[in-house]
């Protein structure tokens, strides 16, 4: 923080097989090939995604994914009964056509073996982002670009505060329970949301975790860092860190410890009346 200059402050309220002959397939070039017309020939009747090795079928050939199969007492597209048949030869062309990402219709562009397929889809920016509030209240799911008007509509009690520096109060902190306050801070031209949760424990020991996420990719969460300061008298208790994306969300880094972390002991010695002033700071990484 620039010297002279006084953070702006923010007060947040707590919120409560069997294998079968087939017949031969033409020979496929041994490169990877996209070809539409050769994936949509993998398109599940059911669920219109694409099934992928191992491949079943009915008796007549029609095939199923593997995640609509164990729904089904007999085949969706003829009615015939399901057995456990593999189609080899789809299996084999399965290897040299490249699918498209699941979230294409979202604007990703990547086609991939359908052995790569799984893990790119787990970690794709396009995939369908959740609601970044903290709990499981809140069950939206929409486009990165849909975020912050979701949040703007649907969270209106969330405070927003504009600079690279401000503070975050939490108010009554010594509430029994489990409880969240949440605070936004516009900086860099982005959005970030600042989150203090609560956890009960052991034997009625409460933790308190403070983290940042950026409502933001991955990619560009690395460009910037964040500083958790909490100031009392000759005390100082920091952390500094790289804020999450909202991709990923703040739980997995709660559960690992990988935030501002203190009981509350220590947010007695900075707490003041029951509430408790953290210090943000945003920075770009050069």
């Amino acid at each position: 923080m620039a010297s002279g200059q006084t953070p702006k402050l923010g007060t947040v309220s707590p919120s409560s097989v069997t294998n079968t002959p087939v017949a031969s397939v033409p020979n496929m070039m041994n490169a990877p090939t996209t070809n539409p017309d050769l994936a949509n020939l993998f398109e599940c009747p059911v669920c219109f995604d694409y099934a992928l090795p191992p491949i079943m079928q009915c008796q007549s050939g029609h095939i199923v994914c593997q995640t609509c199969r164990p729904k089904l007492q007999c085949c969706p597209t003829c009615r015939a009964p399901l057995g456990n048949i593999r189609n080899l030869a789809m299996e084999k062309v399965a290897t040299t056509v490249l699918f498209p990402c699941k979230y294409s219709s979202g604007g990703c562009t990547m086609t991939l073996l359908h052995t790569d397929k799984t893990d790119h889809e787990d970690v794709c920016e396009y995939r369908p982002y959740c609601c970044p509030c903290p709990g499981a209240s809140c069950k939206w799911q929409g486009s990165l670009d849909a975020v912050m008007m979701h949040l703007l509509s649907q969270h209106k009690s969330i405070t927003t505060l504009q600079g690279e520096d401000i503070v975050f109060l939490a108010t009554d902190i010594n509430l029994p329970g489990a409880v969240d306050w949440v605070m936004m801070q516009s900086c860099f031209g982005q959005s970030f949301m600042l989150v203090l949760e609560k956890q009960e424990k052991y034997d009625g020991h409460q933790q308190f975790y403070a983290i940042v996420q950026l409502i933001g990719t991955r990619k560009a969460a690395e460009n910037f860092a964040y500083r958790l300061e909490l100031n009392g008298l000759k005390r100082r208790l920091t952390w500094e860190a790289t804020p999450r994306s909202i991709h990923d969300g703040v739980q997995s880094a709660i559960q690992n410890s990988d935030c501002l972390v203190f009981d509350t002991n220590i947010a007695r010695l900075f707490a003041d009346n029951g509430n408790l002033g953290i210090n943000v700071t945003i920075s770009m990484c050069h």
